[in-house]
């Protein structure tokens, strides 16, 4: 019986230091938890949405109909502005070329004859003068008739007319000269266009045709991601969109490594709400309105990063609308902004009127 009681105490102490062991964890672990929320926690100032990375899309177009010779560039591709990354079939305007050439030394060589024709007009009209000088001089002395005086004076007329002719031609051969040019600089434009240039630093996203295909005007061969254009739209409520302007500091979250922050500025907030209830009538339907505000991460901190740049990833990002606010040490980030540079075309435009009248909805 002694035994029974003794262990019946034993189980009983057991389990109070169990229950006090628990009890104490969870409040050990829910207090870890409290502090973490608040560690993360907004400060009044800062607003927040999720978002996804996105940059400008660019495509690769042939300007004129044409086939593709050859392709350089294959998706996935990092290619530097003006990097040659497809070429168009040549044989017809190469051909064409040649035959400009040919009518430019065409040209030239007939402004070259009537230079020396314009020479030898020249020389009949010096001809021409003298020969009336001197029978104006004989006719005044009554040495010669009147007949070959006349004959004198008219050869001089025909003279002079000949060569403002000549001189008309001259310029005529001239000006097609300059329009044969120009019909080599057009073809010359024309092959220089057949050439196809990334006008970017991005990455190849699509390969969208293939050598040998046939393409229209404006057929396109490849998509580029601009990656010195890397933004994250958010969609924030009108208290706070309202407060925020442009060049405004912001920071960047990804789902794939919380650890880092990205810092961003505020390049844009959409002057129209992108969605609307349907009626706006009270405050609280007003707190509904929500706006698109853009934030960017400059070029210059990218470049560092650019193979691990990638368009969609998932995050949040954040706005700071008031300038007092610190920034908490969760959003803190080792790599500072570069100076704001704004735009003239920004710096004259008026603050943007957030308005209530669109009708969209927000894009999924």
């Amino acid at each position: 019986m002694a035994q029974n009681w003794i262990n019946s105490i034993v189980r009983k102490l057991l389990l109070g230091a169990m229950l006090v062991l628990g009890v104490g964890s969870a409040t050990y672990f829910g207090w870890q938890a409290y502090q973490k929320k608040m560690a993360l926690a907004l400060p009044a100032g800062i607003a927040s949405s999720n978002g996804r990375i996105e940059a400008i899309q660019v495509d690769i177009s042939a300007k004129e109909p044409g086939r593709i010779a050859s392709i350089l560039a294959r998706e996935g591709d990092l290619v530097e502005p003006g990097q040659i990354v497809a070429r168009m079939d040549l044989s017809t305007l190469n051909a064409d070329l040649a035959k400009g050439n040919a009518n430019v030394a065409t040209a030239e060589e007939q402004a070259t004859v009537t230079k020396s024709s314009i020479l030898r007009r020249e020389s009949e009209l010096k001809l021409a003068e003298t020969e009336y000088t001197r029978a104006r001089t004989l006719f005044s002395r009554n040495v010669i008739a009147r007949e070959e005086y006349d004959q004198k004076e008219a050869s001089l007329k025909t003279a002079q007319a000949t060569l403002e002719e000549e001189k008309a031609k001259l310029n005529t051969a001239l000006q097609q000269v300059e329009v044969r040019k120009a019909e080599v600089n057009q073809t010359q434009t024309r092959i220089d266009d057949s050439v196809l240039k990334s006008p970017v630093k991005g990455r190849v996203l699509y390969r969208l045709a293939e050598e040998g295909e046939v393409l229209p005007s404006g057929g396109k061969v490849l998509t580029l991601i601009n990656l010195m254009d890397i933004y994250m739209d958010l969609y924030l409520p009108a208290q706070q969109a309202g407060r925020i302007k442009y060049g405004d500091e912001a920071r960047i979250k990804l789902d794939p490594v919380p650890d880092r922050v990205a810092p961003a500025r505020v390049t844009f907030v959409s002057p129209e709400a992108q969605f609307t209830p349907k009626q706006v009538e009270t405050r609280s339907e007003r707190d509904k309105l929500m706006f698109r505000v853009k934030i960017q991460i400059p070029a210059e901190l990218i470049l560092p990063f650019i193979d691990r740049v990638k368009t969609g990833i998932r995050g949040v990002g954040y706005v700071r609308y008031d300038n007092a606010v610190a920034w908490p040490d969760f959003l803190k980030s080792s790599v500072p902004l570069p100076p704001l540079s704004v735009p003239p075309s920004e710096s004259a435009k008026p603050e943007p009127q957030l308005k209530s009248t669109d009708t969209q909805t927000i894009p999924g």
